[in-house]
């Protein structure tokens, strides 16, 4: 259930109201007992955490992961670094077969 605020135009009083989405919206006043009560528009006040659906299927939908992309570069750099070195080392000898007699 939603917390709505309320304020009264005569008497300048804030309070909140939890209500059901169908309830009919507070018209009186608990201060001053008049009927000038109007309801607020404020911000929403609830935060998602943890690792739920909201966290793994759409928190940074849309958005290029920078960790997979750092990753997959230096993981590149190293298969390359590892491939020159392979390179050298089996290189082929300057010695064959036939200088050995």
């Amino acid at each position: 259930m939603p917390i709505y605020e309320y304020q009264c135009a005569a008497c300048h009083h804030q309070f909140d109201v939890l209500q059901k989405l169908n309830d009919d919206p507070v018209k009186k006043c608990p201060e001053c007992s008049k009927n000038t009560v109007e309801r607020l528009v404020s911000a929403a006040g609830f935060q998602l955490k943890g690792s739920g659906w909201y966290a793994t299927d759409f928190k940074n939908k849309g958005k290029p992961e920078s960790k997979s992309e750092t990753s997959s570069a230096a993981s590149s750099d190293t298969k390359t670094a590892d491939k020159k070195a392979t390179e050298t080392t089996a290189a082929p000898s300057s010695t064959t077969k036939g200088d050995s007699d």
